[in-house]
């Protein structure tokens, strides 16, 4: 699996993921997210990535919605804590109106204040509905519970009250301090030749002036002082919904490739990981069960969430850490790493086979490391991994003394 990889002048850069598909994806993704908002700007990555799609020098709302789908295409866009990304898939003709509209919504984008005011009333019963959902809700809580006063823990979605405050002027300000063009990538997925597919990208992206981030925006982004911390709250939920987790590895620690697999072997999006066995199939206390590790450019996370009766809470705990502690004492014998690295491996290639999702993941990486790894790059890196390194993995990240917890009740 090749890529390539090519940089312009004003410092966007393009890369390619040839695919032998009808269909084609590409995306435009900013090294932006709700991390890089001032306090009073809580919320606005989000909210510019909606308003995005409100107008632009050159169409009108109607026109950005029909300029895909009129030829049986999508055009979608999300944010997270620090990037935003918006992504489109269509048939693999129609790859320059693709890129005329997603430059024309990064670059042109006129944010009426008519439709800023409409677009408030969405966003407002976004934040509702998600303070509906404790299973959600409960994640970024613990984040924003871990990182303190950080901007890494706040949510994206922002507060009402930050919300109701944003106007064109506060917009445009954020735009020119954090959408710069050598923080920006182009991807694209589909049966095209790269060197065309530059020229394209050239006419719509690279003919742009250079916007270039400085050390003063840098500086907005500080690593987290992490404290362990227990707090319980009453939500007056039905269900009990519990996180246990504390900080962990950046992406550019190499450590990171075996905290993934060690989270894997844990709570792993798969039947026969750790706490699935032990939690559900064994004592039946909890239908859902899982652990996530999320890197950051400075930081990172690992949550184990579960949701389950109140009366099986301690019960849920205590079992919990008898995983943790058996991750922390005793080494994976040589059969179970092996069926662990392979496991891993073939979550990755799977979901490599899903081409928009690949794309994204190869831009992030573009992004973040300035470089893309192959999936046979990746494969020799967790095979790699040893069971004297999990040990210490799992001694330094899950050692009771630096776990924190959060329970909503």
């Amino acid at each position: 699996m090749q890529y390539f990889i090519h940089q312009f002048a004003n410092g966007i850069r393009l890369i390619h993921y040839p695919v032998n598909s009808p269909v084609a994806h590409c995306a435009i993704l900013v090294n932006t997210g709700s991390r890089d908002e001032l306090p009073e700007e809580h919320g606005l990555a989000h909210f510019v990535e909606h308003t995005l799609f409100k107008g632009t020098t050159h169409r009108k709302p109607w026109h950005i919605i029909s300029a895909l789908e009129d030829v049986g295409g999508d055009l979608n866009a999300y944010t997270t804590k620090e990037e935003t990304c918006v992504h489109a898939s269509f048939m693999k003709e129609d790859f320059a109106r693709a890129f005329d509209l997603l430059s024309d919504l990064i670059f042109r984008a006129t944010f009426p204040e008519k439709e800023i005011e409409k677009e408030k009333e969405i966003v407002l019963d976004e934040i509702n509905s998600y303070l509906d959902s404790p299973s959600e809700l409960i994640l970024d809580s613990f984040e924003e519970l871990i990182y303190n006063d950080n901007p890494l823990g706040r949510s994206i979605l922002g507060r009402t009250e930050t919300v109701r405050q944003f106007t064109r002027s506060k917009i445009i300000a954020f735009l020119e301090r954090t959408y710069h063009t050598d923080q920006m990538v182009v991807a694209a997925a589909g049966d095209i030749d790269s060197r065309k597919l530059v020229r394209l990208a050239e006419k719509y992206f690279g003919t742009l002036p250079a916007r270039n981030r400085t050390d003063q925006v840098k500086r907005y982004r500080q690593p987290p002082v992490y404290r362990p911390v227990q707090q319980t709250e009453n939500r007056n939920t039905y269900q009990t919904h519990c996180v246990i987790g504390t900080t962990a590895y950046h992406l550019n620690d190499n450590r990171r490739i075996g905290l993934h697999l060690l989270s894997n072997i844990l709570g792993g999006p798969h039947m026969s990981s750790r706490l699935n066995m032990s939690l559900r199939e064994r004592y039946g206390y909890t239908y859902t069960v899982e652990a996530n590790y999320t890197p950051y450019s400075d930081a990172g996370s690992l949550m184990i969430y579960f949701g389950t009766d109140k009366n099986y809470l301690d019960k849920s705990i205590r079992l919990i850490r008898r995983e943790t502690e058996k991750l922390r004492t005793t080494k994976l014998g040589s059969l179970q790493l092996h069926r662990a690295k392979k496991q891993l491996t073939g979550q990755i290639a799977i979901a490599a086979e899903n081409n928009e999702a690949h794309m994204l993941s190869i831009g992030k990486s573009l992004l973040v490391f300035d470089r893309v790894d192959t999936i046979e790059e990746i494969t020799k890196k967790i095979e790699a991994v040893t069971d004297s390194t999990l040990l210490e993995i799992a001694n330094e990240i899950l050692h009771p003394d630096k776990l924190s917890m959060l329970i909503y009740q």
